[in-house]
Parts: C-alpha cells; sequence; structure tokens
C-alpha cells in the first residue's frame, strides 16, 4: 500500500473518528493553535447528545474555539476539564460561578517540562486529538506550532486522531509524525486561532526599557507572551548575534530574526537555529515558520529542561509574575483566591538562566494592579510559590530593578520596597 492509499484509509469524518470515544475515557487536546476545531466540534456534539460521559479533557492553554464547544458551560458535567494551565477561557467560566460552588474544571499542577512524562507513565490516554501540518511524499506529518507535550501523548494514547490542515506550518526539528502511527485522519482547511499583542502600556514601557538595557550582543532569549516581551523585543533591534532558545516563539522574536539581530552563532546548542516548543501570534509568523530550517522545534521536556538551556551561555529570561514577597518568592500564577493561569515554564528557565555562564533571569512586573489600588510586592503571597526565593535573580519594575543574588532577607526587603510604587512603601515598610 502506496502512503497516499494508507491516507485515504485512514481519512474519514470527524463524527466518525469520535464514534469510539466512550464513558469516561481520558481524553488529551492539542493546545493554543493546534486546537484541532472539527474534532473538538464533534466531541461537544457527542456529548450534549449524551452519547458519552464523564470524559476527563487534559490540556494546556485553551483557546477561543474550545470555550465555544468542549468548554461550553452547559457540558462541563459530562466532560471534565483536567486543565494544567489556565487562559480566559477558564477565568471567564469560573467567574461565573456561584459563591461557594466547586469548579468543574480541576486544575493539575504540573511543570509544562514534566507535561510529556505526564501522560508517558501516569495518565491512561485513551484518545490524542490535535491539529497537524499536511503529509509530505514519503508518509510524515509535522505537529505544526505545537509540538510541547503532543509528541508525547500522541505515542502514549491508545488511540491517534489528527485533523490535517494545510494552514499549519510544516516545521523542522523533533516534530516528525509517520502515516503509520495514525488511527484516523480528518480533513479541515480552516484559519489557525491567531492572537495579538495588546498596546503597551507607559509603566510597561519603562519595564522594557530597563530590560533591554541589560541585554547584549550574543545574548540567547527566552521570552514569554504579551505586551512586555514585545516591547523588550523591539528594544533590541541593533544588536548582534543573539539566539533564540525559548519555550514561545512569538511574533517578536520571529521580528528580531527577520531583522538579523538574531544569528544563533553563538549559542552551543542548535548553532544556527532558533528553539521553540510552541508557537502563538499571526499569520505571519505561521508563514515565516512553515518550511523554514533555521526554526527547531522540539518537545517541552527537552527545551524546557533547565540542564539543557544552561548550555548555552548569556541566557537571558524574562518572565512576568503577579506577586512578589518582600524575600523575593513569586507567585505568577493565582490572583483573587483563584488559580489564574499555571506555573508553565517559567521555573524552568529561571533556572536554566541562573545556571547559564553570564546568565539573566529577569521577573518582571508592574508595581501595581487593579488600577492601582492594588500593590504587587506584598508582604506575604497570596497564592502558591512559582518560583521559590533561592531562585529569583534580577526583580524589575517601572521604579527600576534589583538583583537579589547574595542579599540578606533585610537587604531584599529594602531593595523590593523601593520598586514598590511609592503609595504603598511606607505601609510595606511599617508592616515588617
Amino acid at each position: 500500500m502506496t502512503y497516499i492509499e494508507d491516507y485515504r484509509a485512514r481519512r474519514m469524518t470527524a463524527v466518525e473518528a469520535m464514534q469510539g470515544v466512550t464513558s469516561g475515557a481520558h481524553i488529551a487536546m492539542g493546545m493554543a493553535a493546534a486546537e484541532p476545531l472539527a474534532l473538538l466540534g464533534a466531541l461537544a456534539d457527542m456529548a450534549e447528545k449524551g452519547a458519552a460521559e464523564d470524559l476527563k479533557l487534559w490540556y494546556f492553554h485553551s483557546m477561543d474555539h474550545a470555550g465555544q464547544t468542549v468548554l461550553r458551560p452547559n457540558l462541563l458535567g459530562r466532560i471534565r476539564p483536567r486543565c494544567m494551565f489556565l487562559s480566559a477561557i477558564e477565568r471567564k467560566l469560573l467567574k461565573a460561578l456561584p459563591a461557594g460552588q466547586r469548579s468543574p474544571i480541576e486544575f493539575v499542577p504540573v511543570a509544562f517540562s514534566d507535561s510529556p512524562r505526564l501522560f508517558a507513565e501516569q495518565v491512561p490516554l485513551d484518545l490524542f486529538v490535535t491539529t497537524v501540518s499536511p503529509m509530505d511524499k514519503h508518509g510524515w506529518f509535522t505537529f505544526g506550532t505545537s509540538n510541547d507535550y503532543s509528541t508525547a501523548a500522541a505515542r502514549s494514547a491508545k488511540r491517534l486522531v489528527v485533523e490535517v490542515n494545510p494552514n499549519m506550518p510544516r516545521v523542522f526539528g523533533s516534530s516528525l509524525l509517520h502515516i503509520s502511527e495514525i488511527d484516523a485522519i480528518v480533513e479541515n482547511d480552516t484559519a489557525l486561532a491567531e492572537v495579538h499583542a495588546p498596546d503597551t502600556s507607559p509603566e510597561e514601557a519603562k519595564v522594557a526599557a530597563t530590560i533591554a538595557a541589560m541585554i547584549d550582543d550574543e545574548a540567547c532569549l527566552q521570552m514569554g507572551i504579551g505586551a512586555l516581551p514585545g516591547a523588550v523585543c523591539a528594544l533590541l533591534k541593533d544588536r548582534r548575534n543573539l539566539g533564540i532558545h525559548t519555550e514561545l516563539m512569538s511574533p517578536a522574536l520571529a521580528g528580531l530574526i527577520q531583522c538579523g539581530a538574531v544569528t544563533n552563532q553563538a549559542k552551543a546548542t542548535y548553532r544556527g537555529r532558533s528553539v521553540f516548543t510552541f508557537a502563538l501570534g499571526d499569520r505571519a509568523l505561521y508563514d515565516f515558520l512553515d518550511d523554514n530550517p533555521a526554526m527547531h522545534s522540539g518537545p517541552v521536556d527537552i527545551v524546557n529542561d533547565p540542564r539543557h538551556i544552561a548550555k548555552n551561555k548569556n541566557v537571558v529570561s524574562v518572565n512576568a509574575t503577579l506577586q512578589i514577597d518582600l524575600g523575593g518568592a513569586c507567585n505568577s500564577e493565582h490572583l483573587l483566591g483563584r488559580q489564574y493561569s499555571g506555573s508553565g515554564g517559567q521555573l524552568d528557565f529561571v533556572r536554566g538562566a541562573n545556571a547559564s555562564k553570564g546568565g539573566k533571569s529577569i521577573i518582571a512586573c508592574q508595581s501595581t494592579a487593579c488600577n492601582g489600588t492594588v500593590s504587587r510586592i506584598v508582604p506575604r503571597l497570596d497564592g502558591p510559590v512559582t518560583t521559590p526565593r533561592n531562585d529569583t535573580h534580577i526583580v524589575v519594575t517601572e521604579y527600576g530593578w534589583a538583583d537579589l543574588k547574595g542579599k540578606s532577607l533585610y537587604q531584599r526587603t529594602d531593595a523590593l520596597i523601593g520598586l514598590a510604587h511609592p503609595k504603598f512603601r511606607d505601609e510595606l515598610a511599617n508592616g515588617l
């Protein structure tokens, strides 16, 4: 049988592909731009008709389509989310809950880098569904924008169903999937989910300028998502021989490659290539990734491994947080008594940058929240510790920066109060 014949034999509709799902199944879905739109729609329809109940749905970072299908409020009794990183979709659902009601969304604490092992060894996956790029003449697909845990989940699940979308970029790296590994194929030509960075606030612009001044030629970058990383990248276009080893490939980082600031020639690993585990942005980013041999997609247990990150010199990791206590511990995932996001890969890159020769781990935030009424620098955290104080290196707000390494608790307290908004400094000092 040729690969084309093999492909045709596995091709079916989304409804047909979901017919094998039974009540109580453990299902994982591709995250972010790899959400399989047709398959999630068919799964939601099945749940709504009562054809399957008590479905455990495992995932990181949902997008709008999941919110319109498998994460619809009326389905949360039949589909039980096992979410490892909350997005705006889950926050909206949680906000709508009556006071005192137990959340139908079960948050599973796990580092992003540990998620492949979770699926390979601990979660009995019955089904994995994701979007892939079209097959080549040799029978190979790629995981496109989402390598992350997908490579492990695809090979750990009892059944693998893929949604082939011609808009999914074909990527280089450790992202190949062969036709022989797939149980069912659904075709769906539809636009990938896009996100656009919000406008930069004046406070974020000040933070970005402070961070950019710390980044020298030949630094190896990790940047998160949002306005701040984009503002930092916009100030780095005159740098030379930058490298990229990042969890997220964003339009801002792609822009640094396209303008020539990134060459990856000073890196020790994957020299000449920009390393990432998932990508999320606009159509221009996905077009840039497509068939681009200078981009290397790797599974998250490799890309986010601190030991692997630290092989490169001068790693600069930039991550955001929600709260910092006066000892330097960071809560980056819990807000107003609820889980807000997740630990993701923050600690992985904090530790990787710290272990890198000449590396800098930067934790950034605005000094206040809730329109200036709440200080983000606090005596005690309101939620879990995402980055322990032992690991925190450089903290930046719009009022400057502080290097906490080697500082006593008294020195850290003084330094962090100096980064707080002036109207909260006396209160923080008097509350000690």
